[in-house]
């Protein structure tokens, strides 16, 4: 039998180009795993549950990946002489045999499950230990010769290989960010997925200078400058896909951390409902985007989805009759009809320098990505009063607490009840894997949790994930958004106006019918799309 094995450990790192697939959806999903049972039956084959199969590398190593991209198949095990192998297609056997041999044990899958298992089965860092190897016996050359840093020299293929490599499987585990961080004799790569920081890989002490320095270099950072903190952004594409990456590099005892935010240019812009607002809330927010002046603020902590809100609100309105601009840092999403603004501070264009320019524009709505100081608030505030629709977004802990933010930063509360028209908090979620979704019964504590929140338990229990290989065994997969809704009523006004406390506007909000963060996240729950012990983690509950 003749196995073609890769040549892993000499060949430099493969780049498998793919297209973005579309996501697919649990009925589709349903359909290909029902059309592969009735393959099975009539070719007489076997199906297989990739969920709970997991490839084995020494099978994996039989194809490379385009291939079994190209194929929609992957290796499972080997067995004796035998391969074991999963296709979409039962009658690519031909073809699989000359290409692993006459010893074939086909199984039957569906084809997206396929695809899943192998983003999965073949992790782009496989062969990042080889490029590290190099590193060390090069850069032990150098040290011999007296000669400088790795990275800034010409021959730093291993280094460019590994950071590409680290940015690839982050890219294929839908991370959002990167963390490389320096541990006496270590560097440790985290990846952050679906907002759960999880270890990927250790590469040892001597790497990491010259890995910083890389990315540095793809940043266009100062890589001589090794106290102060830096911040750069990279544009690349990966695997086809065209990727903006924002560097934030500072020094810690160690060394340097370099944390990569990912910012995946190919994937869709979400309308509001697909975010996660309930119907109702979805409708009445696209509502209030539709006026003709005032300020709509997004508000939520680092990393809860904000801007994404925020170019969703952008979808509802851009039409074009209006003048949407926009001042970013950085600008996320490209829209062709949108004339957007990216903040450069070394150029001196800044938040309130920009907004100053954008009012000499003749703009109808004006996105400001992020009040960060007084200056910026104010000139968004009087915008907002002059006849311009300002959306914009605020770090606060809830609505009613974006509120009070404005009023500490100095601007007067009259100013603040005639601009702000509504306030729409928001965190994110983890959503329980549709692939191992499992009914269970709550314990005691998490029946009291429902209970503060006016929920109950459905028939049949709570819905947890099990774990399974599309959801590397954590449960849970893909985010959604959990909103509060609050329209800037009369009422509220005169409460800002007369500086009443944050739970009597908190208060008064519930009254005229908002939703907190907490019920609407006990809904998400009693409908299975996420669970107790995630808004614990996610959403603070304590005094609600």
């Amino acid at each position: 039998m003749r196995h073609r094995k890769r040549d892993s450990e000499s060949a430099p790192a493969p780049v498998v180009r793919t297209t973005p697939r579309p996501a697919v959806s649990q009925e589709d999903l349903q359909i290909e795993r029902t059309r592969a049972r009735h393959l099975a039956t009539q070719y007489g084959l076997d199906v297989v549950d990739l969920r709970s199969v997991s490839p084995d590398p020494e099978a994996t190593a039989l194809i490379d990946e385009q291939t079994a991209r190209d194929l929609v198949m992957i290796p499972l095990e080997v067995v004796g002489d035998a391969v074991v192998v999963a296709v979409a297609d039962p009658e690519i056997g031909t073809e699989l045999r000359e290409l692993i041999g006459p010893g074939l044990i086909i199984r039957l899958a569906g084809p997206s499950d396929i695809l899943t298992a192998i983003g999965t089965g073949y992790r782009a860092l496989t062969g990042i230990d080889s490029r590290v190897k190099v590193f060390e016996a090069r850069d032990a050359v150098r040290r011999d010769l007296r000669q400088v840093d790795a990275a800034t020299a010409n021959d730093e293929a291993p280094v460019v290989q590994v950071v590409q490599l680290v940015i690839t499987q982050a890219l294929r585990d839908r991370a959002s960010d990167v963390h490389i961080e320096p541990h006496d004799d270590k560097v440790k790569v985290r990846f952050r997925i679906d907002g759960a920081l999880h270890d990927q890989l250790d590469l040892p002490g001597s790497i990491g200078p010259a890995v910083v320095s890389r990315i540095k270099i793809l940043a266009d950072l100062n890589i001589v400058e090794r106290r102060r903190p830096q911040d750069g952004q990279i544009s690349m594409a990966v695997e086809g896909r065209e990727v903006d990456i924002r560097v934030s590099t500072t020094a810690v005892v160690g060394g340097e951390k370099v944390v990569l935010r990912l910012l995946d240019k190919s994937r869709p812009l979400f309308r509001l409902e697909q975010l996660g607002m309930p119907e109702a809330m979805a409708d009445r927010y696209s509502a209030l985007l539709r006026s003709p002046y005032g300020m709509v603020i997004c508000a939520g902590p680092t990393g809860s989805g904000k801007t994404t809100t925020l170019y969703g609100s952008l979808g509802e309105i851009n039409t074009p009759e209006r003048n949407i601009m926009t001042i970013e840092d950085p600008v996320e999403y490209t829209f062709s009809s949108i004339n957007q603004i990216q903040i450069n501070e070394s150029a001196g264009i800044t938040f309130a320098g920009g907004l100053r320019s954008i009012l000499r524009q003749d703009p109808d709505v004006i996105l400001v990505g992020e009040v960060r100081d007084v200056e910026t608030a104010r000139i968004a505030v009087q915008s907002a009063l002059t006849g311009h629709f300002v959306l914009s977004s605020l770090h606060a802990t809830d609505a009613a607490t974006a509120l009070h933010r404005l009023l500490d930063m100095g601007i007067e509360n009259f100013l603040i009840a005639s601009s702000v028209t509504a306030v729409v908090s928001q965190r994110l979620v983890r959503k329980v894997c549709p692939n191992c979704r499992e009914l269970y019964q709550p314990p005691a504590e998490e029946i009291a949790f429902l209970t503060t929140f006016s929920g109950d338990v459905p028939d049949g229990g709570l819905v947890r994930g099990a774990g399974c290989n599309f959801c590397a065994h954590t449960g849970f997969l893909e985010r959604t958004g959990v909103y509060e809704l609050m329209p800037v009523t009369d009422t509220i006004r005169e409460l800002v106006v007369d500086r009443d406390s944050h739970d009597d506007i908190r208060k008064a909000a519930r009254y005229e019918g908002m939703r907190t963060l907490q019920e609407e996240a006990v809904r998400l729950v009693q409908t299975g799309v996420t669970t107790i012990a995630e808004v614990m983690r996610s959403i603070y509950v304590a005094g609600s």
